[in-house]
């Protein structure tokens, strides 16, 4: 039986729903993104038709709203990460700079 996808995002442009897809991802789950290939057509159409959706399975959709829901407050205390020391957005799960996971207690 083929999953059924639900969207659960409208990110304001490409950038942003990749790095969307990339937190997702990251825990664990597939992703999909359409509207992509609007952005060329973007003079002839209105701009809310040019946004990239993000979507996910339908068995997905609580965690994903749920990560989203930590990337659009996005006022989690900053970390430092454990492995390179960089320092990170609270938002991030992990390191931009290396890839650790953040860890479970805030530093």
């Amino acid at each position: 039986m083929a999953a059924s996808w639900q969207q659960i995002y409208r990110a304001g442009n490409s950038l942003e729903a990749h790095t969307l897809k990339g937190l997702l991802e990251h825990a664990g789950l597939a992703v999909r993104l359409t509207g992509e290939n609007l952005g060329a057509a973007a003079g002839e159409l209105p701009a809310d038709v040019v946004q990239v959706t993000v979507w996910v399975s339908e068995q997905d959709a609580v965690k994903a709203r749920q990560l989203l829901a930590g990337y659009e407050t996005g006022n989690q205390r900053r970390w430092r990460c454990v492995s390179c020391g960089e320092e990170n957005e609270g938002q991030f799960d992990w390191c931009w700079q290396c890839g650790t996971d953040k860890p479970e207690t805030d530093c």
